[in-house]
């Protein structure tokens, strides 16, 4: 089958159960410097923006001046470690993808920088199944600025795209980019939506779904 459309996945919450490896990092940060202890939804809810506010939002949040030199240097050091502790993908998602592959190019467009998003995508297997991935510290800025969406579109023709992600910043990214939005509303940042839901029908409650969402996706493109 001609793959004629392109597939692009957010990585922590929408590919991948991430939180608690980057809670337990963010934790041990903070309390190396002095501050609290920070519970996994806490450190949820401040994923999705890239490393550098993820960590001054921790600080803030545990009592510690979110300028502290170095901090930022020091958590990844710290999540390098961290990375495949408890990181799985969601249930169902290998084979989800597998089957999505059969008809669309999949990319990874991520804010976590591309060297350990790599190291993470390699060691749950998932790496084969991905045509490009895009991190945070690239040549284009972090979403929800679009470029790295539309660089990733033009490298495969500009195909019908859809990025399929879990935070209001995939939604705000994709908007920008004028392409579509599939939710992962069961992921872990879904939850920052609260009472506004993405305007999308492309909604994709467990990973199963995500072969009826791309095939709808797939019917309107072709209209």
């Amino acid at each position: 089958m001609t793959r004629r459309l392109l597939i692009v996945f957010d990585l922590d919450g929408t590919l991948v159960e991430s939180v608690q490896d980057l809670a337990e990092s963010a934790s041990e940060l903070v309390v190396a410097l002095g501050g609290r202890p920070l519970a996994v939804d806490e450190v949820g809810a401040m994923v999705g923006e890239g490393a550098s506010l993820l960590v001054q939002r921790a600080l803030s949040a545990a009592g510690v001046d979110p300028q502290t030199p170095g901090a930022l240097e020091r958590f990844l050091a710290i999540y390098d470690n961290r990375l495949l502790n408890h990181t799985r993908p969601y249930p169902g998602m290998r084979d989800a993808l597998t089957r999505v592959s059969r008809r669309a190019r999949l990319a990874v467009l991520t804010n976590k920088p591309v060297e350990p998003s790599r190291r993470i995508l390699d060691g749950l297997a998932l790496a084969e199944l991905f045509d490009e991935v895009i991190g945070g510290d690239g040549p284009w800025p972090r979403k929800p600025n679009p470029a790295g969406l539309r660089a990733l579109a033009a490298r495969v023709g500009n195909l019908p795209t859809m990025l399929v992600g879990d935070t209001p910043f995939d939604a705000e990214t994709a908007a920008a980019a004028g392409f579509a939005f599939g939710w992962a509303r069961y992921g872990f940042g879904a939850a920052r939506f609260r009472e506004h839901p993405p305007a999308t029908s492309y909604v994709v409650d467990r990973p199963s779904d995500l072969v009826e969402v791309v095939d709808r996706f797939a019917r309107g493109s072709r209209r």
